[in-house]
């Protein structure tokens, strides 16, 4: 007799939101990499021009499980009252290759997202973090929000977005979280703790000689060879650390761009996410501390099979 294959579990942003806080992602990513998972050997993104933009592939296989996320991006969408980032990831059984759900790819991507940051935030940022400028009003400026709260005392948010209505909402929800929060300008970077670049700005959004030796920077918001978020200056200036080597010297502007002006050489990158959590690198003394994020692939299976775990345990956040 032929086994059936278990019925596909759909799981949405809500189901999503509910079934894995914040932290819990990041310490899924944190324990795949303990775990000897290797992001040097994730498979590179597939990225195919479409004419309302790009359908970007990413499979992955690790920890007994596989999956593949095919997201839209669509830089028209916000306009049109849609999210820019649309999708989805089926989850599969690592063994066999059934499929076991399917998430809705835009929350995910939501999610990991800032997951990786915290990993990395755990590691670079000071304990007494109080102050995070954020750049951007988007999703994964809320993702940021929320993630960074869980992780550091925060007491100060400035928000920096070019949409007033955008920033004013930001920080409008961010004081509903506890800090004190305004709006502000690109300068501000010179009096904080923790800067994070959640943008789809395609030039450095600030100058990177205002930041401080004590900050940590977090860029997160692209993941193209010649498009960047912060300057040569602060990538000069900074202790670098990125998700893989291989996927920053292919995708990561912000690294891209100053080796290719001769600014930095090859070995400026002084670590990596796995090198963090296993100790074999941490941050260093007298300089800010820059990670560079360009979303890989299996963060979003690790992430994704967290939540399949939630969703079939029966855990997931109180309500």
């Amino acid at each position: 007799m032929n086994a059936h294959p278990p019925e596909l579990l759909h799981l949405g942003a809500a189901d999503i939101a509910r079934l894995l806080p914040p932290a819990a992602a990041a310490d899924a990513v944190a324990a795949a990499l303990r775990g000897g998972l290797d992001p040097e050997a994730c498979p590179p993104r597939t990225q195919v021009p479409v004419p309302a933009g790009q359908l970007l592939l990413m499979p992955a296989a690790a920890g007994g499980r596989a999956g593949v996320k095919i997201a839209g991006v669509t830089p028209a969408n916000p306009a049109r009252g849609l999210p820019r980032i649309t999708g989805g990831y089926l989850l599969l059984d690592g063994r066999t290759l059934v499929p076991q759900a399917l998430l809705d790819g835009a929350a995910l991507t939501a999610l990991r997202t800032p997951a990786v940051s915290a990993v990395a935030l755990r590691h670079l940022a000071a304990r007494d973090t109080r102050h995070a400028v954020i750049f951007g009003a988007g999703p994964q400026a809320y993702g940021h929000l929320e993630a960074v709260l869980a992780e550091r005392p925060l007491t100060h948010v400035t928000v920096v977005s070019r949409r007033t209505e955008s920033a004013d909402a930001l920080a409008a929800h961010a004081r509903t979280l506890g800090p004190d929060a305004r709006t502000g300008t690109p300068d501000d970077v010179a009096d904080a703790d923790l800067v994070l670049c959640c943008t789809t700005a395609r030039e450095p959004l600030f100058d990177g000689r205002l930041v401080p030796d004590h900050a940590t920077v977090i860029a997160v918001g692209s993941h193209e060879p010649d498009v960047r978020e912060t300057d040569t200056v602060l990538v000069r200036r900074s202790a670098v650390y990125v998700e893989a080597r291989t996927a920053a010297r292919r995708e990561a502007g912000d690294i891209v761009v100053p080796e290719t002006e001769g600014a930095v050489g090859p070995d400026h990158i002084r670590g990596t996410l796995a090198d963090l959590v296993s100790g074999r690198s941490g941050p260093a003394a007298g300089c800010p501390q820059l990670f560079k994020s360009v979303g890989m692939a299996w963060e979003d299976l690790v992430v994704a099979a967290a939540v399949h775990s939630a969703a079939t345990t029966g855990r997931g956040r109180e309500t």
